[in-house]
């Protein structure tokens, strides 16, 4: 993915999909448009977001661009249903009344060959495009499936993995991997010999607040098998942003009082606690993009600055010296 992209930020929609609030559609669009403006070139979405809400306000706000200038992503295994449901009574795991603001179409989890590719036909046509560029596999983890999350990731090996692999081999996208919030799907998929994927989407994971059991085994595993990382969620779930919640959830007191060490620090030092975060996100060798998500136009001109920040490397140390990240993560800095 990182021969291709034109930039090191690109642009979550998870918002756009009326994620904890009812997103007017002109301000959703004037985000879309405020992130093009910015130079972001790389999109990407999922059905699952408000049940293929911020799919189809993306396709509309990309519609009058050219297809040429931009890559796209998306997921599959979820299919969307013209059936009608409530979206309060949905079980989302931990991820409950995240999107109930979204569309009433009912969604199915469904990680089967036949419902991987409904799924990117449904997609192309919500998104208004002949084609993708990237495809993950959304969510065959603990935090939706709980115990059963091994056999929908095993329905997923025979049908999802194997219908991706089909397409980037005849070249109908450039290729696929995995879009979850968990790291064990991952370690799981690289230690299959059949499964060779190309670019995973790992949320929420790999920021300030949450890096040390990815610093494990996945970053070097990733490099090890040629996998590009995207970091999703970099600002967790909001709460490095401003915001009140952390893993979609209101925030602890605890993850509170870090946050408040970290802004201090960055106080201090005179940078914003957004520009550490994605900084700290994209200093990992694995990472070829951070995806933010945002729903004002605004926030996206903050990730912009935030990106291109000069942060002194005295802050790294001393977020090192409070212990405030791991001691082998990489920095953007070679702290000494």
């Amino acid at each position: 993915m990182r021969d291709i992209l034109q930039g090191k930020l690109g642009f979550g929609t998870a918002p756009l999909g009326n994620m904890y609030r009812n997103i007017p559609e002109e301000e959703a669009i004037a985000t879309v448009d405020a992130a093009w403006e910015s130079g972001i070139r790389y999109f990407d979405s999922a059905p699952f977001y408000g049940a293929g809400l911020a799919e189809i306000r993306l396709g509309e706000a990309l519609s009058k661009r050219n297809r040429n200038d931009y890559i796209l992503s998306t997921k599959v295994g979820r299919v969307i249903s013209d059936e009608l449901e409530d979206p309060s009574t949905r079980d989302l795991g931990e991820k409950g009344g995240l999107f109930e603001f979204g569309r009433k179409n009912k969604i199915i989890n469904d990680y089967s060959a036949d419902a991987t590719l409904r799924s990117i036909e449904q997609s192309l046509k919500r998104l208004q495009t002949d084609r993708l560029d990237f495809v993950y596999i959304h969510d065959i983890a603990q935090d939706f499936y709980g115990d059963e999350w091994l056999s929908q990731f095993e329905s997923a090996r025979t049908g999802a993995f194997r219908v991706l692999t089909r397409l980037r081999e005849e070249g109908v996208i450039k290729g696929w991997g995995l879009g979850v919030n968990r790291v064990e799907p991952i370690e799981l998929m690289l230690d299959l010999e059949e499964a060779k994927p190309d670019v995973s989407l790992l949320a929420g994971r790999y920021t300030l607040l949450d890096h040390e059991r990815a610093l494990q085994r996945v970053m070097p595993a990733a490099v090890k098998h040629n996998m590009d990382i995207v970091v999703g969620g970099p600002y967790s779930s909001g709460v490095l942003a401003g915001g009140t919640h952390f893993e979609y959830q209101k925030a602890s007191p605890e993850i509170i009082e870090k946050v408040n060490k970290i802004k201090n620090i960055a106080d201090r030092h005179g940078i914003s606690i957004k520009a550490a975060a994605l900084q700290f996100s994209l200093a990992n060798p694995a990472v070829a993009a951070v995806i933010p998500g945002a729903s004002r136009p605004e926030r996206i001109t903050e990730d912009k600055a935030a990106l291109n920040t000069v942060i002194p490397a005295a802050f790294w140390e001393e977020m090192r010296e409070q212990e405030l990240v791991a001691p082998n993560a990489p920095l953007p800095i070679n702290v000494k």
